[in-house]
């Protein structure tokens, strides 16, 4: 590290001090030798720019110099220091100089000079003109703030406060002030900033140092703006810049507007993770219910309660006005027992319903009627009739009964809604619903004795609305719950034909329903008589004829005439082997047709006929008469 370096003496390479001298006593060394300030090594800290160097030292004593001054007197070699030497020179003292105060730290803008780099000669300050002494100053009041002399402009833009301008040379007062002696007069001054540098004793010099002149007060005001340096660079004597304050992290504090757009971007941005996350929860937690089928126990969302009533036209409300008039009827004989249905006839305790439901009691059965409010009562046989497949029974000590309303049957058209009541299978109070499907549909039903007394024609009305066994003498209510028929066949499908629901076959749409309006005179003739009449035209027919129509016999059931005589058959002109294929103008396909349409009158009603006979289409008209019915 130091090759190519000349060799310079270290301090510790210098004479020491005696060793015969006590610790502690040390005598200060004399004034060291000038070296030329060019010179590098020169030590200057000793002595300052205006300071005579002090003759060199020879070996035979001190010099004198040229001007006659006596020579300083010789001092003592240097004292050791406490600490042992520092071998590498460690900046920024190096080797120790002679511990002399330093020159005080001033700004750089000051003088208008850079602070000189250390070891190098400080530039000299101006010289003021030629000290005069004054005259000696009465003492004087101290001069207000206002009145202090102003201080000359700084020679650069951005420099410090210079010193004070000196106000230009008066005349001196007349003598020195009081108290003052004449060898202090030039140190008052100096330090007045009245006197130079070069004019103070060298006493004087080592007690003040090449001190600056005091400054004047710095006017008053704000300090004028520091120049603003392109490097950034730190310069600890310019006043403080105001700056806007600061955060913990060093970074300016944001504006207003800032703060309002950060926070405007920040609920954005929380609004916009809210929503993000909200529907992925949303989403999962859907997932999780729909395919755990939710949490905890299941409630089921369920309406409210109603009020009871219906309208009088719908099905309820029809069923729930018609159903305390329908009984249900257990019959129980010595060979048989069935189920069947009626239905209230009047206050008197009548009940009508089919002659198939009470025929199993026959003469010593057991009849039962269970009403809507489940009471109960023994009911007798008042009159029934085979060839219409009706009957009517009567209840006694029961009161309260309610008769049910009876409508037109030939008011009913086909479509028109209607609802069936009854007890199918023995479920009494079954209400089930549907339309007339057709009207004057000729059935016949029974027949089980062979000899065709104990089988029923029926021009019946057709309904889909359901009906099985047990239904049987139950009403078909039209949509105001008149009854317009009373429910007696279905047409099964393993039966192949029209039979009662003796059968036990279910439905399939298929169900017919005597008119109320022969079931309303055969049920008055029952009350009345007990017996019911049927409507004849004296005749006997060829229930085996093929052909279309139904053709009259050959001969009687006993051999004699098919026409009986004095019938109002003979007193139409009807003969053997005339074939009648119209009765008021409706066609007829056979003989049970024939029945059927002859039965669905009253006797002593006329009926227009149409014949063919031998070819010849002939038209005839007769009065029903009346039989006895079985």
């Amino acid at each position: 590290m130091t090759e190519g370096k000349p060799t310079r003496a270290k301090w510790w390479s210098r004479p020491r001090p005696s060793d015969d001298l006590p610790d502690g006593d040390y005598t200060l060394a004399g004034p060291r030798p000038a070296a030329d300030p060019g010179t590098p090594g020169a030590d200057e800290g000793d002595h300052g720019p205006d300071r005579p160097a002090p003759a060199p030292a020879t070996a035979a004593g001190p010099e004198v110099p040229a001007d006659g001054t006596p020579p300083p007197a010789p001092v003592a070699a240097r004292p050791r220091p406490l600490h042992d030497p520092d071998p590498y020179g460690t900046p920024p003292y190096g080797e120790p100089g002679p511990w002399a105060p330093a020159p005080p730290v001033q700004h750089p803008a000051a003088h208008g000079t850079a602070t000189p780099a250390h070891g190098t000669a400080a530039p000299a300050l101006p010289q003021a003109a030629p000290f005069a002494p004054p005259a000696p100053m009465a003492p004087t009041a101290p001069l207000p703030a206002s009145a202090a002399p102003p201080t000359a402009p700084s020679a650069e833009p951005g420099a410090g406060p210079s010193r004070p301008a000196c106000a230009p040379p008066t005349a001196p007062p007349a003598g020195p002030p009081p108290g003052h002696a004449p060898e202090d007069r030039a140190r008052d001054e100096w330090a007045h900033g009245a006197g130079a540098p070069g004019e103070l004793s060298p006493e004087d010099r080592d007690r003040y140092g090449d001190r600056a002149h005091p400054a004047a007060p710095a006017p008053a005001g704000p300090p004028p703006a520091p120049a603003v340096d392109p490097w950034q660079r730190y310069d600890p004597w310019a006043p403080p810049v105001a700056a806007e304050p600061l955060q913990q992290t060093g970074a300016a504090v944001p504006t207003r507007d800032q703060r309002r757009r950060r926070a405007r971007t920040t609920l954005a941005a929380a609004a916009l993770v809210i929503a993000v996350a909200s529907g992925v929860a949303g989403g999962v937690v859907g997932a999780y219910l729909e395919r755990n089928g939710g949490i905890g126990a299941v409630e089921l969302p369920q309406a409210g309660r109603e009020p009871d009533g219906r309208a009088a036209d719908s099905v309820a409300g029809i069923a729930a006005r018609a159903l305390p008039s329908v009984v249900t009827l257990h019959v129980r004989g010595s060979d048989a027992s069935g189920t069947g249905t009626g239905f209230v006839l009047d206050d008197r305790g009548h009940i009508l319903t089919n002659n198939h439901v009470v025929e199993p009691a026959g003469t010593g059965g057991e009849i039962t009627v269970t009403f809507h409010s489940g009471d109960t009562a023994e009911a007798t046989v008042v009159g029934r009739d085979s060839g219409y497949d009706l009957a009517v029974v009567r209840v006694r000590g029961v009161k309260g009964m309610t008769p049910l309303p009876l409508g037109n049957s030939d008011n009913v058209r086909v479509g028109d809604p209607v609802v069936a009541i009854g007890a199918p299978f023995d479920l009494a109070g079954t209400v089930t619903s549907g339309i007339i499907s057709a009207r004057e549909r000729p059935i016949t039903a029974g027949g089980d004795k062979g000899d065709g007394s104990d089988v029923s024609y029926v021009d019946a009305l057709q309904t889909d609305a359901p009906i099985n066994p047990g239904n049987s003498g139950g009403p078909l209510l039209d949509a105001r719950g008149r009854a317009i028929g009373i429910n007696s066949a279905i047409r099964s499908a393993d039966g192949g034909g029209s039979e009662s629901d003796a059968g036990r076959a279910g439905s399939i749409g298929l169900g017919f329903a005597i008119p109320i309006n022969q079931g309303k005179r055969v049920a008055e003739e029952l009350i009345n008589t007990g017996r019911a009449t049927h409507p004849v035209i004296g005749i006997t027919l060829d229930m085996s004829y093929s052909g279309d129509g139904a053709r009259v016999s050959a001969e009687g059931g006993d051999g004699g005439s098919p026409v009986t005589a004095g019938g109002p058959g003979a007193a139409a002109g009807i003969r053997s082997g005339d074939v009648i294929t119209e009765v008021d103008g409706q066609r007829v396909h056979s003989g049970e047709e024939l029945i059927v349409k002859i039965r669905a009158h009253r006797p002593g009603d006329r009926l227009d006929l149409t014949l063919l006979r031998d070819g010849d289409e002939t038209r005839v008209s007769l009065v029903l008469g009346s039989s006895g019915g079985g």
